[in-house]
């Protein structure tokens, strides 16, 4: 039994991002079946509220993120499906595991997570920022 394995952050999606992650983790079981669990997995704990109600606070789909990995230097990405994910541009795919574990947190919140290899680190969000036609259709 893993020692240093500690309790999950609560998370909060926007009704919009579940319904299209849902989708996502649905085109994913059959040829990704551990990428489309891992992000069933984050989903399913989080809790749901509308598009209008979610604090810009949130990482969400589009949302610029400043975090760190195990105390290190910070670094800022954009979470994006996985059609837009390019990561000389900082745009980071909702289904690598960082992405998967950056969706629903908000400023301040860790989260342990593992890497394809299985090594496991810990993200903490320094800053969130909504992109500029997310806080006009607010």
């Amino acid at each position: 039994m893993q020692q240093n394995k500690r309790r999950k952050p609560r998370i909060t999606i926007s009704q919009i991002d579940y319904d299209r992650l849902s989708n996502l983790v649905a085109a994913l079981e059959q040829r990704s079946p551990e990428i489309a669990a891992s992000l069933a997995e984050e989903i399913e704990r989080a809790r749901i509220v509308s598009d209008k109600a979610i604090a810009a606070t949130v990482v969400r789909m589009g949302s610029s993120v400043t975090y760190m990995v195990d105390g290190q230097q910070s670094k800022t990405v954009n979470l994006v499906y996985p059609g837009e994910a390019n990561i000389e541009d900082g745009r980071v795919s909702i289904t690598t595991p960082v992405g998967t574990a950056l969706i629903g947190l908000k400023a301040g919140q860790s989260i342990s997570y593992a890497t394809r290899s299985g090594q496991i680190h810990d993200l903490t969000v320094v800053e969130v920022s909504q992109s500029r036609e997310d806080a006009l259709a607010r």
